[in-house]
């Protein structure tokens, strides 16, 4: 079998072999990091963040970031329980730091280490602000979406080598991976990395409302988000997030599923 050959076979075979079912979706997802392999290193990634940047510690917004991200947890365990998945979270170590940083951001690691920057805490403008954002970096971590990210750029890679091993001619090699870098990128990556942002956004909401939290202020959040910008973000297919306005729209819509699914839960108010 010829170096070709071996590289679609194996192109092929992780594709097919890496299936695994998003519980909140129903779909089966590219994935094929399983989380004994990712986990431990996302979480000495952390740690390692930890130790190199400023940590807020005791405040009452650090305590409010522990409480509300244990109220999110929380919530996703209760939903995954009653839906079939009980265990599904045994690998997560569940961690919420507050960092000094003016940066309007958070993140999740996989597993569950969070990080809030002070930076946003305007812009969430308190508990349910914060539940919000909290909720979106949750639902990444729960649907394995770095996972997906890292399976994604794995097989772009694959395809990659296998280009430049099929195609001999310099010149038409170099032009193929002009076109396949562009292509793969806003054709596939980008793409890709904005539907794991919509996932994120639909089961962050559901998961917020679950814990107690006003499921519409989620697209209030987002105006202020908006309004933060000023306009200045790239075209949205040049991206690797929604615009403001089709996230704005879109949890403006999911917002009463979300109050729907958490009357389920015996949540009948909401913070």
């Amino acid at each position: 079998m010829n170096k070709q050959k071996i590289i679609l076979t194996v192109v092929v075979f992780l594709a097919v072999a890496a299936c695994k079912t998003n519980p909140f979706t129903g779909k089966s997802t590219l994935n094929f990091y399983p989380n004994s392999q990712i986990f431990p290193t996302a979480f000495a990634q952390y740690d390692q963040f930890l130790g190199e940047n400023k940590v807020v510690e005791g405040t009452t917004e650090a305590k409010m970031i522990e409480k509300v991200g244990q109220r999110i947890a929380s919530a996703a365990e209760r939903w995954l329980t009653a839906n079939g998945y009980p265990g599904y979270l045994k690998d997560y170590r569940w961690e919420y730091n507050l960092v000094e940083d003016k940066t309007v951001n958070a993140w999740c690691m996989p597993g569950g280490k969070i990080v809030f920057y002070t930076g946003i805490l305007p812009i969430c403008q308190g508990e349910t602000g914060v539940a919000v954002v909290m909720g979106h970096e949750v639902a990444h971590a729960l649907a394995d979406h770095g996972a997906q990210r890292m399976s994604a750029g794995t097989l772009q890679q694959l395809g990659a080598v296998a280009g430049n091993v099929a195609i001999q001619d310099p010149e038409k090699r170099n032009m193929f991976n002009q076109a396949y870098g562009i292509g793969t990128t806003v054709g596939g990556m980008l793409p890709f990395s904005r539907s794991h942002e919509t996932e994120a956004d639909r089961i962050g909401l559901q998961i917020m409302a679950i814990a107690g939290y006003n499921p519409y202020e989620a697209a209030e959040l987002w105006k202020r988000m908006k309004a933060k910008a000023g306009g200045q973000a790239p075209p949205e297919f040049l991206s690797t997030h929604p615009s403001n306005d089709t996230r704005i729209a879109n949890l403006t819509n999911w917002a009463p599923l979300a109050e729907a699914e958490a009357r389920k839960f015996g949540v009948s108010s909401f913070q």
